[in-house]
């Protein structure tokens, strides 16, 4: 795992199939948005457009759980594993945010 400090914002190398994974995801979900736009824009009948909403929700949620998994298996190991318990009070406070 590797983290490095930029300025005041932490980043994080992904391999390049984790990351393929997730921007597909994300292109995904911006497709859906753009149609529920277009929806709208035609006026579209609210149920059909709160029907759509909630698979955009579901998306994201699937893209919660793909990174929240790639970041146990990875960050918080290597924190655990360096003696540190700094990346699992901050999972603990992520979880309580999810969990609203």
């Amino acid at each position: 795992m590797e983290e490095k400090q930029c300025c005041c914002q932490k980043t994080k190398h992904r391999e390049p199939e984790e990351y393929k994974k997730l921007i597909h995801r994300l292109n995904r979900v911006e497709g859906q948005v753009r149609g529920v736009r277009t929806m709208v824009e035609e006026e579209r009948y609210c149920v059909d457009i709160m029907t759509q909403v909630q698979a955009i929700q579901s998306a994201l949620n699937a893209f919660n759980k793909e990174l929240l998994a790639s970041h146990i298996k990875s960050c918080v190991v290597e924190d655990i594993r360096e003696g540190s318990g700094e990346k699992v009070d901050e999972l603990c406070a992520l979880v309580q945010k999810l969990m609203k």
